[in-house]
């Protein structure tokens, strides 16, 4: 079976990290929430960023705006490998 590994490089605005600096705020009150799962030992730090990646990628594939990948994903770099 094939695989790719794929990384992205990704710019995001100062409200952005503000945004994903409150909402993971807001779930250190909500332990028990899906957000949790596999996120055990993440410092604040990393929380915040994997919370931007997901919300700019979500919005990527689930809202195509032609110029919205011009904005936020400045590469996207890839590497098969087999499993």
């Amino acid at each position: 079976m094939n695989s790719v590994e794929t990384t992205f490089k990704l710019i995001f605005t100062d409200d952005q990290y503000r945004k994903a600096s409150e909402y993971v705020k807001d779930m250190k009150r909500h332990p028990k929430r899906v957000f949790w799962i596999g996120k055990e030992g993440k410092t604040d730090e990393e929380l915040i960023l994997s919370h931007i990646a997901h919300r700019i990628l979500s919005g990527f594939y689930n809202n195509y705006d032609p110029g919205f990948y011009k904005q936020n994903i400045v590469g996207m770099y890839n590497h098969k490998s087999e499993s």
